[in-house]
C-alpha cells in the first residue's frame, strides 16, 4: 500500500523541473527584452507555455487510458469470479483500488466498498492479498 505509487523521477522531478524553469526563463526574457528583441521573446514564452502543455497532457493521457483499461480489466475480473459486472455505482478511484485486490477477496471488498461507502485509500487500505501491478503507466 506505501510504495504502490509511481513516479518516474527523469519524468516527474528532472523533466518536471526543466519545463517550469525554461517557462520561468522565458518571462524574465520577455520582461527583459527590448523593441529588438521583444517578437522572439515572446515567441518564446509562447513555445515554453506549450512544451508545459505537452508535458502536463503527456501524462494525463496515459492516465486517463490506463483508467480505461484498468475498468475494461476489472469489469472482466469482477464478471469471471461473479457472474455479474461491477456495479455502476463504483467511482473509477475505487475501481482503479480495487485491482490491488486479490480474486479471492474481490467480490467481498466490492460489497464492503458499496455498503460502508468506503473511499480509494480506505479500499487499498482493507485489501489482505495484495496484487502489485509493475506496468503502471
Amino acid at each position: 500500500f506505501k510504495n504502490h505509487t509511481r513516479f518516474v523521477p527523469l519524468y516527474h522531478y528532472v523533466g518536471g523541473l526543466l519545463v517550469i524553469a525554461i517557462f520561468g526563463g522565458s518571462i524574465v526574457n520577455l520582461i527583459n527584452a527590448d523593441a529588438h528583441t521583444h517578437y522572439s521573446a515572446a515567441l518564446i514564452v509562447c513555445i515554453s507555455f506549450v512544451l508545459l502543455i505537452i508535458f502536463w497532457y503527456a501524462r494525463a493521457f496515459a492516465l486517463k487510458a490506463q483508467d480505461r483499461a484498468i475498468r475494461a480489466e476489472e469489469n472482466f475480473r469482477h464478471f469471471i469470479l461473479t457472474g455479474k459486472p461491477l456495479p455502476k455505482e463504483l467511482s473509477m478511484g475505487k475501481i482503479v483500488a480495487l485491482r490491488f485486490a486479490g480474486d479471492e477477496e474481490l467480490a467481498a471488498l466490492t460489497q464492503k466498498a458499496l455498503s460502508e461507502n468506503l473511499s480509494a485509500k480506505q479500499i487499498k487500505q482493507s485489501v489482505k492479498n495484495w496484487r502489485a501491478d509493475n506496468n503502471r503507466a
